[in-house]
């Protein structure tokens, strides 16, 4: 015992450990085999369509049909491999799935059932299911007590998230540390033993495979961890424990280090161990409660800039609040409600409650874009972090740290250079031209089914430190302005430039949306002067149809010229080449999206572009680009963002530096 006692807290097998988990995680190769059979872990419904979980496959299927957890499926269908994302810092599909031990999506033609599962965990968690649907307050039960977060109405979670509380809403290891407690308390009240603390990480065990998240499963472990530890005198440093965890679930699935929920509960965990004493000197319960949820807050903020490049100043005062309402009101209560269905009413209020609190604080939100931070700046926030918590009582230069602190959460509020974004937003156009310090973007693509403006425009201006721009519509057509309004309404729009021509009823809706928020409007106009530097619209002819009375822009930066062509066809290419002497152009964004109606070759060789970009959806149904075009284009290098994701020219030095955001 006294040398496993010396082994397990000696530094250098923790050394010798993460060595090892670096060196497994590099070289691991991902589990790719297929299968017709697949047994369910998790379901979610939502209308007909089915999402089901099974080992490395994640199921898409349309059917009205009823499965259950645990049951064997036979599955046909089509596999395909998700891409990693299609633009800069933006979220990461593939390694999300990844993360969760999902190679695959399989869209499934037809599923057949083949037999239900006799495990007893399965049993209790379906007829657990089958309990928490008869309430009438079942969403809240189903966050609360098994972790399924998936039927929380979408304004209450966007609520959470921008109120830096959404860690509140679904079982966590707080609430987990709360149950134990709760449990240990009411055994001792009979007879103290280690007997208590045995058959509480029984449940917990029992509790972790019912709602196997990576909160409850840190905390559980951490837990038995604990116990065993200090029955056996072993004296390992709690912060080993966690290390030791950290490198058993990498070595488990490396790709969990990209898992959002794995950061934000290793790191908020680690900082609240190490820094207790700190927490502990407060007797006050609230202000406990406020100096974790400022650590909290604090170190989990490279986290949230990463995620929502966004961060509320307000959390740490909201988290005051909302910790002991839920923690000590909604949970508990969710669980008696569980047992003794009699009580949901009451729960009713406190949810109730609960919504109206969440919804009026978020009116009073002071929310600071933050561009992505890399991961220097991330190592370095986190030094100066520690720095901080290390020296919190007797330091007297708080002022020059915490400046420090918002230069490195805050480094790219000024840009240097001039950089051109053609964003993927699958099929339509959407171009930021950012001129140093100002910012100017030509369309906001749209698809009905998709909110391209909240899950990709404004998730990208945020990632690269822009808080407003002027928007420039080149037509009125769907797929370049469907996501303006959405756009004009969660995000900073200074003025909005309009082509010729009548406005088209979703250029008119826009209008009205301008008119309440009092934002500046032109239309048909010949230059636009943004940070000195000038756009001139070359298109001022009214023709009978949208595409031809597309802006049509072109600009010089750093030397280099630069020209965008909307949905302009070939008679408004020949109208331009005959009234202008047009330049060579350096990037040209293709017309029509590389359609045979645009991109004529007489244009082409006048214009001669050394690049070309193609702004198209992957496996469009019109089949663009247009094989012609391409043909046409030959002498040019043609990008398109359908096979290179996003694709960004940076002038730096006078020199043109082109990066892609291949899928």
């Amino acid at each position: 015992m006294t040398k496993l006692k010396i082994l397990l807290g000696s530094k250098y097998l923790l050394i010798l450990i993460i060595i090892f988990t670096i060196i497994h995680s590099l070289t691991y190769h991902d589990n790719l085999s297929k299968s017709d059979i697949y047994v369910i872990k998790s379901i979610k419904r939502n209308d007909d369509k089915l999402t089901i979980i099974s080992n490395n496959v994640l199921i898409n299927y349309y059917g009205t049909e009823d499965y259950k957890i645990g049951d064997k499926i036979l599955v046909e269908g089509s596999y395909t491999i998700p891409d990693y994302n299609t633009n800069f810092n933006l979220f990461n599909y593939r390694l999300y799935l990844k993360s969760i031990g999902i190679n695959y999506i399989l869209n499934a033609s037809k599923i057949e059932k083949v037999s239900s599962s006799n495990n007893i965990f399965y049993k209790i968690k379906n007829s657990m299911i089958e309990r928490i649907y008869k309430y009438h307050s079942y969403h809240y039960l189903l966050s609360f007590i098994l972790g399924d977060t998936n039927y929380i109405e979408n304004d209450i979670k966007i609520s959470l998230k921008e109120n830096g509380i959404s860690h509140l809403f679904s079982v966590s290891g707080m609430h987990v540390s709360l149950l134990s407690i709760v449990i240990i308390n009411i055994l001792n009240k009979f007879k103290k033993s280690d007997f208590n603390y045995v058959f509480v990480s029984l449940f917990l065990i029992l509790y972790m495979f019912l709602v196997s998240n990576i909160g409850v499963i840190r905390s559980v472990i951490i837990f038995i961890l604990n116990f065993i530890n200090k029955k056996f005198n072993l004296n390992i440093k709690t912060i080993y424990l966690y290390v030791y965890l950290i490198c058993f679930f990498l070595i488990y699935n490396p790709y969990l280090i990209y898992n959002v929920g794995f950061q934000f509960s290793f790191t908020i965990s680690i900082f609240l161990n190490l820094y207790s004493v700190l927490i502990n000197q407060y007797h006050n319960y609230f202000a406990k409660i406020f100096m974790i949820s400022l650590i909290s807050f604090m170190v989990s903020i490279p986290i949230l800039i990463n995620t929502n490049f966004s961060i509320n100043i307000m959390s740490p005062f909201i988290n005051v609040l909302f910790v002991p309402l839920i923690s000590l009101i909604i949970f508990p209560l969710s669980l008696l409600v569980f047992i003794i269905p009699i009580l949901e009413p009451i729960l009713n209020i406190f949810i109730h409650i609960f919504e109206y609190l969440t919804f009026l604080f978020n009116k009073f939100n002071v929310d600071i874009i933050m561009s992505h931070m890399s991961i220097i700046f991330v190592l370095l926030y986190y030094l100066i972090i520690i720095y901080i918590l290390h020296t919190f009582k007797y330091h007297k230069y708080y002022n020059i740290l915490i400046l420090a602190l918002i230069i490195f959460i805050h480094h790219n509020i000024y840009n240097f250079n001039n950089e051109l974004h053609f964003i993927n937003v699958g099929q339509g156009d959407a171009s930021l031209l950012r001129l140093k310090n100002k910012a100017v973007l030509i369309d906001t693509g749209g698809n009905k089914n998709y909110d391209v403006s909240n899950n990709i425009l404004i998730p990208y201006l945020k990632s690269i430190g822009i808080k407003k721009i002027d928007l420039i519509i080149s037509h009125g057509d769907y797929d370049h302005m469907g996501g303006s309004i959405n756009l004009v309404n969660n995000f900073k729009v200074e003025k909005v430039i309009f082509n010729c021509g009548e406005y088209n009823d979703l250029e008119k809706e826009l209008i009205n949306v301008l008119n309440k928020k009092k934002i500046k409007y032109y239309s048909c106009i010949k230059e636009l002067n943004i940070d000195n530097n000038k756009l001139y619209f070359l298109q001022t002819k009214v023709y009978d149809n949208e595409n031809d009375n597309s802006n049509v822009i072109i600009t010089e930066l750093g030397g280099y010229k630069f020209m965008f062509m909307g949905d302009a066809g070939i008679t408004t290419e020949k109208e331009i080449i005959d009234k202008y002497n047009l330049p060579d152009i350096d990037v040209l964004k293709v017309g029509h999206h590389g359609s045979k109606t645009s991109s004529n070759k007489e244009f082409i060789d006048e214009v001669n572009p050394k690049y070309s970009i193609i702004s198209v959806g992957k496996k469009n149904r019109y089949g663009h680009p247009n094989k012609e075009v391409l043909n046409t284009l030959s002498n040019s290098k043609v990008y398109r963002t359908d096979e290179d994701g996003s694709i960004m020219f940076k002038i730096k030095n006078n020199r043109l530096k082109i990066e892609t955001c291949s899928p």
